[in-house]
């Protein structure tokens, strides 16, 4: 069967381009470029899809939104963007967690494809499971084959308008400053092994430590979430760290409890950091230094490059800023 990826390679143009023609769409293509995709469509076959010009037309009023876990607040925050655009639209969101199953990721793509929502927002790091990342990707290209559109929060993986948080940059700038703090030894709660965010993350304060020529830091692995830092900080505090940097702030306050439990003071014996900034533990004793994402804003930008299509998947960096709080203390 024709699909509208053939159509489009076959004239030369975007897929957008392409669906924008055969499928509908208000907005506006050039002469020679529509004649050129109307003769492709012809000499192909190609027949166009009721469903993809409903799709085009903007006649659905929902969106769907996917993400790993709405319990954790960092998803919570990226949901709230996202929502608060789409009540400015006149749309309905549609909300399925995935809890880091790219086969239920998969599936749930799938089902909004059925179901013909207007857009689809992916907010969660991919993995390093290169296959799961390629079958997503087609099934997202089936989905913009019929008009729909695609944007997500993470790592630009998946040809799609993509809104991408500084996670290396972010790690580095931090380790930097607490490296300004005195701080020689350092830990790492780094998070599974195969999480691309987790792996940025880690891989971003290494560097920069071996740039200003101190020590490796030690790497624990563990779960993404608060009992992943309140198991890992234990083997951290045993390799004589006297800073651990969790790379989010979720596992950073599972191993403030976890020092709290042994008896370990923050900061007077033992210095902790996290990333995110997440607003709902910003009352933390001691408050926690971080390095904070606009995540309401990211979850907004994203939905609105899916909503606003342009002939090319944009992508769009989004910088973390080093926040110093009560947790972090200066060494001597």
């Amino acid at each position: 069967m024709v699909t509208l990826e053939d159509v489009a390679k076959h004239a030369g143009v975007s897929l957008a381009t392409a669906s924008r023609v055969l499928n509908g769409s208000t907005r506006q293509v050039g002469a020679s470029l529509r004649a050129r995709v109307e003769l492709a469509a012809a000499q192909l076959g190609y027949r166009t899809n009721v469903a993809a010009q409903t799709l085009a037309r903007g006649a659905a009023n929902v969106v769907g939104l996917v993400v790993h876990d709405l319990v954790d607040p960092y998803f919570a925050a990226l949901a709230d963007g996202a929502m608060r655009v789409a009540e400015s639209r006149g749309l309905m969101v549609m909300v399925g967690t995935t809890h880091r199953d790219t086969e239920r990721e998969i599936a749930y793509v799938s089902t909004l494809n059925a179901q013909r929502v207007r857009a689809v927002l992916l907010a969660g790091s991919r993995t390093a499971d290169l296959r799961a990342t390629r079958r997503l990707r087609e099934e997202l290209d089936r989905y913009r084959e019929g008009g729909g559109r695609v944007a997500c929060v993470g790592q630009d993986l998946l040809g799609a308008d993509t809104v991408a948080p500084g996670n290396r940059e972010g790690a580095a700038a931090l380790a930097a400053a607490l490296a300004g703090l005195g701080h020689r030894r350092f830990a790492v709660l780094a998070g599974p092994t195969g999480l691309i965010t987790a792996r940025d993350r880690t891989a971003g304060f290494a560097e920069a430590l071996a740039g200003l020529g101190l020590p490796a830091p030690h790497v624990v692995h563990g779960s993404f979430d608060r009992d992943g830092g309140y198991a890992a900080v234990g083997e951290a505090v045993k390799a004589g760290a006297t800073c651990v940097f969790a790379v989010n702030d979720v596992m950073a306050v599972g191993a403030l409890a976890a020092l709290r439990d042994r008896g370990i003071r923050v900061p007077d014996d033992v210095s902790v950091a996290g990333f995110d900034d997440i607003a709902t533990l910003r009352d933390l004793v001691p408050a926690l230094s971080t390095v904070r994402l606009p995540l309401a804003h990211m979850g907004a930008r994203a939905l609105e490059l899916a909503l606003d299509p342009a002939d090319e998947a944009r992508v769009e960096k989004i910088p973390g800023e080093v926040v110093l709080r009560e947790s972090t203390r200066r060494l001597g």
